[in-house]
């Protein structure tokens, strides 16, 4: 027998009440596993709840001793076929690990360098460098890999790491002896194909493919700047794709492939032709405009699910494939600006999911930001199944 997960989830004005239905439920769960001893938890809160994260984190290792928890506060909550969207909402995630294979750390406690293969990262947004130091972090594991997310709140942002922290990173890094597999789903579509910057200043790019960057975007718009209010009203619909020097921008189907990370369009600058993005550009870096879309996110959150389900069962068709897993949990991070309002229906994004992966125990949260390999991304998902 493999390891269990097993998950549940509550909505109720009060933060303890509803830890209290979902610990009801899971003990409940269990009972059907006589030998289920969880040594790790999986907790995610609405940002309602986030006055109450210290006695919640005490009455959880109450209700379970010897268990160590890890998560953060959201804006929303994910679950099995379910999201707690600006709405107070509790997910709870456990599983009974060998404790050899993991470990927490937090800023009192940090990673030590190749210390794991791979890490469920949390970090507060208001951190300084914060991409710099999640860089710096994956350089700490083997396989370079993080996955996971910054917490999102309009109260106290904070993670757990068998304690509350506010401010950094924390999360729990795992040994190569659990059995994982992580996807990217991008949630924009591409206006065109990516060019290349030539001439960049910080976060302004100046030329694209050797010729001013902003002729070429207000001509992908269709847009002039003597009318000024469609001008701004379709640059205000527009975005950014950036893919490293080397890296592939463009996946199958003409989607945004993993290694691009979507940044917001801040600004023009007609004197010198000129466009200003949400992040440091390099010469060398490839850009595509590009435009949130529903129904491309959509088919893309269903192939992630099912590329995951097929590698897990050994179906990739390649000589040398795995033999067949079981996906016994996942984790799911998604933006802020996804979850049902993107996807036309309170927790159609969760639904998609559930039905596209398999009805797993799964929990997670809306972040300010998604953490994937060692790159921070904006408009994405990212779904981590562990494997049995």
């Amino acid at each position: 027998m493999g390891t269990t997960f097993l998950h549940a989830h509550a909505a109720h004005a009060d933060g303890l009440q509803a830890l209290a239905r979902v610990n009801d439920e899971l003990r409940s769960a269990a009972s059907t596993h006589p030998r289920f001893q969880p040594t790790l938890g999986f907790l995610y809160f609405s940002d309602r709840h986030a006055d109450r994260a210290e006695a919640m984190l005490d009455a959880l290792r109450s209700a379970w001793p010897g268990l160590v928890v890890t998560g953060g506060v959201g804006i929303g909550v994910a679950a099995s076929g379910v999201e707690y969207f600006d709405e107070p909402g509790l997910a709870l995630m456990l599983c009974d690990l060998p404790r050899t294979s993991f470990s927490l750390f937090h800023g009192r406690a940090p990673l030590g360098r190749h210390d794991a293969w791979t890490a469920l990262v949390h970090a507060d947004p208001a951190t300084h460098d914060l991409a710099a130091l999640i860089d710096e972090l994956s350089e700490r594991l083997s396989s370079r890999y993080l996955f996971g997310g910054l917490a999102s709140s309009r109260t106290r942002t904070l993670t757990l790491a068998d304690g509350v922290f506010e401010g950094g990173l924390s999360g729990v890094a795992f040994g190569r002896e659990v059995p994982l597999l992580s996807r990217v789903t991008q949630g924009c579509q591409p206006l065109s194909k990516p060019g290349r910057v030539t001439a960049a200043e910080g976060n302004l790019v100046l030329g694209l493919d050797g010729r001013p960057a902003l002729p070429q975007l207000l001509a992908e718009l269709g847009v002039d700047l003597s009318d000024v209010p469609r001008a701004v009203a379709a640059l205000r619909r527009t975005l950014v794709g950036l893919t490293d020097e080397g890296d592939q921008a463009l996946a199958r189907g003409g989607q945004f492939g993993a290694d691009t990370r979507v940044r917001h369009l801040i600004g023009i600058d007609p004197a010198r032709q000129a466009i200003a993005v949400a992040d440091r550009v390099e010469p060398g870096t490839q850009l595509a405009f590009c435009s949130r879309d529903v129904e491309a996110a959509r088919r893309d959150l269903v192939r992630v699910c099912s590329e995951l389900r097929e590698e897990a069962a050994g179906d990739s068709g390649a000589a040398n494939a795995a033999a067949p897993r079981r996906i016994a949990g996942a984790i799911y991070v998604s933006c802020t600006g996804r979850g049902g309002a993107h996807f036309g229906a309170p927790s159609a994004e969760l639904q998609t999911v559930r039905r596209a992966l398999g009805d797993v125990p799964l929990v997670g949260f809306y972040a300010a930001g998604e953490i994937a390999r060692h790159h921070l991304y904006g408009y994405t998902g990212v779904l981590t199944a562990f494997l049995d």
